[in-house]
Order: C-alpha cells, then sequence, then structure tokens
C-alpha cells in the first residue's frame, strides 16, 4: 500500500514536499519531463527502426496485453479497491473483460484493417491505374487515462495505438495511485520495452509534456483539464482526441416501464460510487410518473445495496477528499434529499442519493457530477424535455426512457450529442463496434473497435500510375491551346452522359 514520505532529492529539486514510494527507501515512482525527453527518444528510435509496422509484432503485443490482464486478474482487483472501494464484479466487468474483448477484436480484424483500400477512379487516364488509402502510423502517441476507469481509460486507447502500429506512452491518473503504480510495473514486463512506456505525472505537469511534441494525443477527463491539454498541443500542431466529462441528461418518458427504468438508472448512475464520465448527469421525468420513479429508484438502492450501502461489499467511494468534498457540497446546496445523502469523510462514503426540487439554478446543475447523487426534474412535455436538453452544452451522452418509438426517434434526431442510448444507460459506450466520443465541449475525436484504428492511424491517398498513355496526357501541357482545351471539355460532356467522370488529365 502506497504512503507518503518525506520527498527525495528529485522530488524536492522540482519543489515538492512528498513523494509517493512503495516501499522505504525505494526512489520516487514520479517522472519528471526531463526523463520523459528520455523516453521520447528511445520510442522514436524505436519507431524508426520499422518494428512496429508489421502484423507480426502487433499481434504479439496486443496478445501479450491480454496474457497481462489475465495474469494479474487479482493485482488489478486489488489495485482498484484501494484507489476507489471497487467492487471485483465492476473491476472484471467494466474494466479487464472491457479491454480484453477491444483487444481480441482487434487481433481478429487486424490483417482486414491493415490491408489498403481501394477507392473509385474519376480519371479517364487513370482508368488502367491505382487508387488505394493506406493506413499508416502516426509514430509516438501520448495516452492520459482518468482516474474513474483508470485501467480501461488507458489501455483501450493503447490497443488501437498498438493496432495501427504506434509507439506510444501512457499517463495513468496520479489520483488512481496503486493502479497507476500497478500499469507502471507491469506493462514492462508485457510489452515491447522500447517502444511503450508507462509515466507517472502530475495533471499540473501534463501541459508540460505534451509540449514535448508527439504525433498524436489521446485525453480523457475534465473540461478544464482538455482544454489545457488541448493549448499545449497546438503549439506544437499536434492533433488531439479528447473525452471529456459533461451533464449527461436522462429523459423518462409517461409511456415506459417505470421499474426497469429505475434499475438501469441506479446502475448506471451507483456503478463504480457514480464516478463516471458516462453516467447519467440528471433526470428529466414526466411530472406524471415522477413520484413512481423516485420511489422506484429507492427500492432500487435498498436491493442493490440494503438498508446500509456503507456496509455494502457492492459500493464504492470517493478517489480523494477533494472529490469527497466537491460532491458533499453539490449535494448539500442543491435541492431535497429524497433518497440516501449520508455521508462518512473518514471513509470518503457518500450514500446513494436522489434530489428532487432541483431548479436549474441549483449548483447541481451548475456542474459535472463525478459522485453518486442524481437529481430528477419534472417536465411537462417531451418538447420541454428537448428545450431543456438543447439549451445545455452538447452532453457525451444522450439517455432516453420510452416504450414509444416515436418519443425515441424525436430524442435522438432534436438533440446533439456524442451518444445516444434508448432503454439503457452506458452500453453504447462499451460496444466494440460502435464510435464513441464527444462533440463540442464534450470532446473530439472517437474511439473502440475500427475507430480506435482509424484515430491512430494516417489515411494516406495513394495513385499508382504508369508511364503509358503519355499520348492523352500530353493535352494538360503548356502551351496552352483552344484546341486541347476543347477536347478535354468534350470528354468531360461525354462522361456526364454517361453517368461517370471523363476529365482528361
Amino acid at each position: 500500500m502506497s504512503r507518503k514520505f518525506r520527498a527525495c532529492q528529485a522530488c524536492q529539486r522540482n519543489g515538492r514536499i512528498t513523494c509517493r514510494r512503495t516501499r522505504l527507501g525505494e526512489p520516487c515512482l514520479k517522472t519528471y519531463p526531463v526523463e520523459c525527453k528520455d523516453l521520447i527518444t528511445r520510442a522514436r528510435t524505436a519507431f524508426r527502426t520499422g518494428r512496429t509496422l508489421t502484423e507480426s509484432f502487433r499481434l504479439a503485443q496486443l496478445e501479450a496485453m491480454v496474457q497481462m490482464l489475465e495474469e494479474h486478474q487479482c493485482d488489478f482487483v486489488d489495485a482498484l479497491g484501494r484507489d476507489l472501494h471497487k467492487p471485483r464484479f465492476e473491476t472484471i466487468v467494466s474494466e479487464l473483460i472491457l479491454v480484453k474483448n477491444e483487444a481480441l477484436y482487434a487481433v481478429n480484424n487486424l490483417r482486414k484493417w491493415m490491408q489498403p483500400q481501394r477507392v473509385e477512379r474519376n480519371l479517364q487516364s487513370t482508368s488502367l491505374d491505382e487508387c488505394q488509402v493506406v493506413s499508416e502510423p502516426l509514430g509516438l502517441v501520448f495516452i492520459m487515462g482518468s482516474w474513474c476507469s483508470p485501467i480501461q481509460l488507458c489501455l483501450v486507447p493503447l490497443v488501437g495505438a498498438i493496432a495501427a502500429g504506434n509507439c506510444a506512452i501512457i499517463s495513468p491518473s496520479e489520483c488512481s495511485a496503486h493502479t497507476a503504480e500497478l500499469l507502471h510495473r507491469l506493462i514492462p514486463f508485457y510489452l515491447d520495452n522500447e517502444c511503450f512506456h508507462v509515466i507517472l505525472a502530475g495533471t499540473n505537469d501534463l501541459p508540460e509534456i505534451v509540449d514535448l511534441k508527439f504525433d498524436h494525443v489521446f485525453f480523457t477527463g475534465s473540461k478544464e483539464e482538455g482544454s489545457r491539454i488541448a493549448q499545449a498541443a497546438s503549439r506544437t500542431i499536434t492533433p488531439v482526441t479528447l473525452v471529456l466529462g459533461s451533464k449527461n441528461p436522462c429523459y423518462v418518458d409517461e409511456q415506459c416501464e417505470i421499474t426497469t427504468a429505475a434499475q438501469r438508472i441506479a446502475w448506471a448512475r451507483f456503478h463504480n460510487a457514480g464516478q463516471s464520465l458516462v453516467a447519467p448527469d440528471y433526470v428529466l421525468c414526466h411530472a406524471d410518473v415522477k413520484a413512481r420513479l423516485v420511489q422506484a429508484l429507492k427500492c432500487c438502492v435498498m436491493q442493490f445495496y440494503g438498508s446500509d450501502p456503507a456496509e455494502s461489499r457492492s459500493y464504492g467511494r470517493m478517489v480523494n477528499l477533494e472529490l469527497f468534498n466537491r460532491t458533499k457540497d453539490l449535494l448539500w446546496r442543491s435541492g431535497k434529499v429524497a433518497v440516501g445523502g449520508q455521508v462518512i469523510e473518514a471513509e470518503k462514503y457518500i450514500a446513494p442519493t436522489v434530489l428532487t426540487d432541483v431548479t436549474e439554478t441549483d449548483p447541481i446543475m451548475q456542474k459535472d457530477v463525478l459522485g453518486p447523487v442524481l437529481p430528477v426534474m419534472a417536465v411537462n412535455s417531451l418538447d420541454e424535455a428537448i428545450t431543456f436538453i438543447n439549451k445545455q452544452e452538447k452532453p457525451l451522452c444522450v439517455y432516453a426512457y420510452s416504450d414509444n418509438s416515436k418519443v425515441i426517434s424525436r430524442l435522438m434526431n432534436e438533440t446533439s450529442s456524442g451518444s445516444f442510448c434508448s432503454n439503457d444507460s452506458i452500453l453504447q459506450s462499451l460496444m466494440v463496434a460502435l464510435p464513441f466520443g464527444g462533440v463540442g465541449p464534450s470532446g473530439m475525436g472517437s474511439y473502440h473497435g475500427r475507430q480506435s484504428f482509424d484515430t491512430f492511424s494516417h489515411r494516406k491517398s495513394c495513385l499508382l500510375r504508369s508511364t503509358r498513355f503519355e499520348c492523352i496526357t500530353y493535352l494538360r501541357y503548356p502551351p496552352y491551346e483552344d484546341r486541347n482545351l476543347s477536347l478535354m471539355m468534350w470528354a468531360s460532356t461525354l462522361s456526364h452522359k454517361s453517368q461517370g467522370w471523363c476529365h482528361i488529365l
């Protein structure tokens, strides 16, 4: 178990009073920008050798990642238990299995993804030539994962980076310290030591590290941190993928199976003690079913966690006191507690909580909620719900519960969000075949499955020509003559009549 000791000399030089070590006498595990430069040099040197370009290398790395997760399942369960009090069930299902599914999907599809994609030709003189799009690796990528799901938010993007043939530096969040240290220790034993590196950096150090220049930056976390990362990346014209926290609305219609909706909403909101970027952030409930929904949510909390969730082995804790105090403050200053509301500071425990009588101006409706608190607001119609959602910033997810397909269709088509799910929550963010990402303030770019491969690839346009047919292509050369132009325009006219393309170049 990690403890704080008086800072080592390296930390003292960087103005820190304490540093993290696993045992007394061990060196500080924190990685500083100077050390990052050395790792970047090593990774770029390895990339230039071309070792990541082969299918066999990529497959070996992906299979090694799966092996790491299988052989150290208990270690990952223990680390997340220490960081988040995360139940074993949640760790295996929402972290380890998810990453393994991504890796195995990439293994099974890698050869197809790597093949050049042939595209339609639109020039007469290239009818015997070849047009194709080739996916080539970007080079060295930097992946920063959030603390709320520290394994999957680091390793799922890494699967895409490996599949696309890149080298990578991974930075797990310092908030989930035990999990970060475990990845720091294990990855060198399983993945190529020159191509893949794990650093342990503080949040405030990340923009400085991004300044060191990568070929792509992938960040998951808050809007404030994401903004700093994007600004740092812009200084070196580095492309970024940002998956950012937002206020994810959840609409519950009057035509809805309330008991089922309550179970799925409660599971999504209180899973991992509410510490999720994709959980429903607030409920817009039709006024006619609000009382029934609140009562059903209360029953779900009892069913899931018992009469005292603090004693439940299925319920987590806040990652640190800072987030505990922030969530507690939002809870106490907003609405009326209908379910839960209890807190234990010494344990960083906040009970699964449902708030009613919440207004749009309450603090909890102004901030992203990364905790087990669910505000419920009443609306009188679907139109009112859509108007309310569209007044806010575009969220990462929109959820809708209704048995009426027209209601679902309207919410899907008349609101804008990174993703949408009807009659369930979170699952759309776990599907390997579905791209997942934000839009506008909730992020840019997407990942999962083939989309991860594309995110970490450059799609290079390639035209493979011969030197034949110069008797036609000479028409494009100077000196320009009206006769040549007339021939080219005539060829274009023929192509329009045949619904094809026939420009002579």
